[in-house]
């Protein structure tokens, strides 16, 4: 997905970046988010369990002889209920859906530049680097392995990414990544690709399910589910709440995979307020004294 800008300071050296661009610094510490998902063995072993989970799920529906029924997912701005992959007499290939940035290659390039710089994102600086940074990326841990098990399974891997301005880019960037072909407009969908500026993804999940019989999909947004989640207008904690509703629920882990993503996207928002709500706002000055007098019972 393309990114939500990233807070910053330092956003008069971004609109000078095309004359003069900032000159890196290798001795500021990283962000802690970009730290944790870029340098930590956390990010990798929480990645490498999703990507397990999702090729065991995908692998295991390939090998099933019921008739293939594709996973829910967001079309037409809703979550539409799993659809039977049947046309006429022969079943719609199997697939799995990917977000690209971040949840099968991290930006490893682009991000250093933000970090050593203080510059934010903008959509200059990720033209340029969509179209000249395939060098500097690496696989999300886990996806090469991942990516392997669906091939060998016959489950093509399909990528719906919100890049925008190279489709050759992205396609080298997958590639060099180690994570095998991708073929604009059959196994590589870019935002603009359904006819419209959107970045929703609705419009060509529904491209891709007339072709494919999407099993499972992978992303590090809601958006890369259902473009429902992407409401501007809806709270930090009814978004938490509908991901977390009984009928959503019931999805992650079981065909829906979300993979660790606290550097950008639209899970950054809420004020302390949102994110702490009634209940929860623990200070020492309202705190009571001593034990609570359930732990004193018996003594």
């Amino acid at each position: 997905m393309i990114r939500a800008a990233l807070a910053s300071a330092a956003a008069l050296a971004l609109s000078a970046c095309a004359t003069t661009p900032p000159t890196p610094s290798a001795v500021a510490d990283a962000p802690d988010t970009m730290q944790w998902l870029y340098g930590s063995g956390e990010a990798a072993g929480a990645s490498i369990q999703a990507w397990r989970s999702l090729a065991d799920y995908a692998v295991a529906r390939s090998r099933q002889r019921s008739v293939p029924f594709s996973v829910a997912m967001g079309l037409d701005g809703t979550i539409a209920e799993p659809a039977s992959c049947m046309t006429g007499d022969r079943a719609k290939p199997l697939a799995v859906v990917f977000d690209v940035d971040e949840t099968v290659l991290l930006n490893m390039g682009y991000e250093y530049w933000s970090a050593a710089t203080g510059a934010s994102y903008s959509g200059e600086t990720w033209k340029r680097w969509e179209e000249s940074g395939s060098s500097y990326v690496k696989p999300v841990p886990g996806a090469v392995t991942g990516l392997r098990r669906l091939r060998e399974a016959g489950v093509t891997p399909v990528f719906n990414t919100n890049r925008q301005y190279s489709a050759e880019g992205a396609v080298r960037a997958i590639a060099a990544a180690g994570l095998g072909d991708a073929v604009h407009g059959e196994t590589l969908f870019l935002r603009g690709d359904d006819g419209t500026k959107s970045g929703g993804k609705d419009a060509r999940r529904a491209i891709i399910s007339e072709r494919y019989c999407v099993i499972a999909m992978a992303g590090d947004n809601l958006g890369d589910f259902a473009d429902v989640f992407n409401d501007d207008a809806l709270p930090a904690s009814e978004r938490r709440e509908l991901a977390a509703r009984g009928d959503l629920a019931q999805l992650w882990g079981n065909g829906w995979f979300v993979l660790p993503n606290p550097v950008y996207g639209d899970s950054l928002k809420g004020t302390v307020d949102e994110v702490f709500p009634e209940g929860t706002r623990w200070t020492p000055e309202t705190a009571p004294s001593g034990a609570p007098a359930i732990m004193n019972e018996g003594n």
